[in-house]
């Protein structure tokens, strides 16, 4: 998640002293993946590179390095000869200490963050230039440290979706939104808790509703939309879009489920609901000539299996795992969306 360029964006504008922590390299186990990020300042810590005396150590560390000397550090911690940790590998951490206010590079990096436009932050692990952020077509940044081989190498890496990597002495950090598109129809007490428990997550959320000023506390990563007709709302999510359908009425989660699955693009369905409920819609939908493998792909009831609990934070952290499981099988499987045509899920209904 990118949540770290609006919150490092802020303390600096304002001109706070801050060292940004980044994970750059990892040999064996380690407890974050590179490219991981924590913020330290005088007054907080944000964000986390993996918790335990790893993360205690580069806070503490961090904290020292708070000052006006904006000189980069690079260190390596064996996780478990020198921290006890279980991980057992080797972590490389990239101290950046910001003492003046807003760099260029991350004023830059915010406004194509905004608009949705991929980047790459290339950092040179040596300290021997400043910052770039490069895109497809432009340099941002210290555009005069930016070697057309490391441009090239930045542009091949942001064109192949690679993530955070590190060649030589360069480290390189894709910065694009995140395809995981998940459309939650409904604001009741369950959508709700749905949509609280995927606030956390790295994800695009449309939140649907019918009714009239039904939104209560919209997180960052999700977009209201109260509209008198939720089912053409399937129509504008992009492909292999993830679904949780909970509406008030049984009659519009059905034509909603008809939309989604007619569409045959869906990673994920899922229907709140009994049993009972998924064998009437599927009655229906057979005698309106819907095929079995598209009846296939209908989730319901949804959650991972062994939570039966049936309060709407329950059932939330339930549908937001299937939802994942779901979304990172697809991405496996990549063509065809769902092996055999038969969604993973599927199979234990």
């Amino acid at each position: 998640m990118n949540e770290w360029i609006d919150e490092l964006s802020d303390l600096t504008a304002a001109g706070e002293r801050v060292v940004l922590v980044t994970v750059a390299g990892i040999r064996g186990s380690a407890p974050r993946e590179v490219g991981a990020k924590m913020i330290v300042s005088e007054s907080a810590t944000i964000g986390t590179i993996g918790g335990g005396q790893l993360e205690y150590q580069c806070a503490r560390l961090a904290c020292e390095m708070l000052g006006d000397d904006e000189t980069p550090a690079l260190r390596k911690f064996p996780l478990g000869t020198s921290m006890g940790q279980c991980c057992g590998g080797v972590v490389d951490i990239l101290f950046e200490p910001i003492a003046s206010r807003l760099p260029a590079w991350l004023r830059d990096l915010r406004a194509l963050h905004g608009q949705r436009q991929p980047a790459v932050i290339v950092t040179h692990l040596g300290g021997a230039t400043g910052k770039c952020v490069i895109t497809a077509d432009d340099i941002f940044g210290d555009t005069e440290s930016a070697a057309p081989d490391i441009v090239a190498k930045a542009r091949q890496g942001l064109e192949a979706g690679r993530t955070a990597h590190r060649i030589d002495e360069w480290f390189f950090e894709d910065i694009v939104g995140t395809d995981l598109n998940i459309a939650v129809f409904g604001a009741g007490h369950v959508g709700s808790a749905v949509v609280q428990s995927l606030s956390a997550l790295d994800c695009n959320v449309r939140w649907i509703d019918g009714r009239r000023n039904i939104f209560r506390g919209t997180p960052s990563n999700a977009k209201a939309i109260e509209t008198g007709d939720p089912a053409l709302e399937v129509a504008a999510m992009p492909p292999q879009s993830c679904y949780l359908i909970m509406t008030h009425s049984h009659a519009l989660d059905f034509d909603i489920c008809d939309r989604v699955l007619r569409r045959g693009d869906a990673v994920y369905c899922g229907l709140i609901g009994s049993l009972s409920k998924r064998r009437r819609f599927e009655k229906r939908f057979r005698s309106q000539g819907m095929q079995e493998r598209d009846l296939e792909r209908l989730v319901c009831p949804i959650g991972v299996a062994g939570i039966s609990g049936k309060k709407p934070a329950e059932i939330a952290v339930a549908a937001a795992a299937e939802v994942l499981q779901a979304y990172e099988s697809a991405m496996r499987n990549a063509e065809p969306i769902y092996p055999n045509n038969v969604h993973p899920l599927a199979r234990r209904r």
